[in-house]
C-alpha cells in the first residue's frame, strides 16, 4: 500500500502488496510468488483469495489435523492504509471441530 500526500491530503495508491509467502513446515521451505492482482481484483480480499487456494490446493477429505490441511493467513486490501477500520485480516482452515471450513476474523 502506497500513500502520498495528494494537495494537503492523502491518496491511497494500489492496495496489494503483490505477494503470496508460502511456508511449507513439513520441509522447512520458504517461497514467495506473485499474487495475480486481475485475481485479487475479482476475489475482492483476502477471503476470497483464501477461498480460492483451498478449493484448488487441498482434497475435501483431507482432515483437520492432516499436513496437507493449510493455514491461511490473508489481508484485505485496506490493511496498512489509512482507512478506519481497515486494517483486518483472517485466518483460514479445515476446522478440527466441524471437519469444514473454519476462518478468524482479526485487525489490531
Amino acid at each position: 500500500m502506497l500513500v502520498y500526500s495528494y494537495k494537503g491530503g492523502f491518496k491511497m495508491v494500489g492496495g496489494y502488496v503483490g505477494k503470496i509467502l508460502r511456508v511449507d513446515l513439513s520441509q522447512n521451505k520458504i517461497s514467495k510468488q506473485d499474487l495475480d492482482l486481475s485475481l485479487a481484483k475479482k476475489l475482492i480480499g483476502g477471503l476470497g483469495i483464501a477461498a480460492k487456494i483451498m478449493l484448488e490446493e487441498m482434497d475435501v477429505n483431507t482432515d483437520p489435523f492432516d499436513p496437507d490441511n493449510k493455514l491461511i493467513f490473508a489481508t484485505g486490501p485496506l490493511t496498512g492504509s489509512t482507512v478506519p477500520a481497515g486494517c483486518k485480516s483472517i485466518l483460514v482452515s479445515r476446522s478440527p471441530l466441524t471437519g469444514i471450513w473454519g476462518e478468524s476474523i482479526f485487525s489490531a
